[in-house]
């Protein structure tokens, strides 16, 4: 059997019926899928009550000219591990280059810089991340539950997070109100 092309760059959306309700309607920006594993930042759902000038208080960081945007669930994994996701026209001591399309960052570094308005143009902060081990998500790609679409700028910075996962679907030329949770055998 084929595996599926590495998804870095991409968008992984969750199918209906996935089976695991931490990634009901999950629309996760992949970052790293090599033969080491995968590593993903959720952008479907949002911590409640925390924004990012919240954030930046709690490390003593005015938030100077950021924008107050909500934090998003990155993942299961680590949940008060910070993340930014961002466009590639800032780099700093960690960032990691996503397939030439964004960039990860983990370090106090970029919130600094995006509260001085000499961070990133395009940017969305999550806590925590979506992992698996080598050749699991490969795994899990042949089975009901995870979809793959390109990623672009609007789905992974312009949209709320609510609408992430219909939108991807939608870029793909699928209507997911007609997606059943329930999978056939032939």
């Amino acid at each position: 059997m084929d595996m599926p092309a590495y998804l870095s760059g991409q968008l992984l959306l969750a199918l209906p019926g996935i089976g695991d309700p931490r990634f009901e309607r999950a629309a996760i920006a992949m970052c790293a899928h090599d033969e080491n594993g995968a590593l993903g930042i959720g952008l479907g759902a949002l911590v409640d009550g925390l924004g990012f000038h919240d954030l930046l208080r709690q490390f003593e960081i005015e938030p100077g000219v950021a924008e107050d945007r909500p934090i998003h669930v990155g993942g299961p994994v680590e949940p008060r591990r910070g993340f930014v996701l961002h466009s590639p026209d800032w780099g700093g001591q960690d960032s990691v280059d996503v397939a030439g399309r964004w960039a990860l960052s983990g370090t106090i570094d970029v919130l600094r810089a995006i509260a001085a308005g000499t961070g990133p143009r395009h940017w969305v902060a999550a806590l925590g991340y979506a992992g698996w081990s080598p050749g699991q998500l490969d795994e899990e790609m042949t089975r009901h539950g995870w979809f793959a679409v390109p990623a672009n700028d609007e789905l992974l910075f312009d949209l709320a997070a609510g609408q992430r996962w219909n939108a991807g679907y939608a870029s793909a030329g699928v209507d997911a109100s007609l997606l059943s949770p329930i999978s056939g055998q032939a």
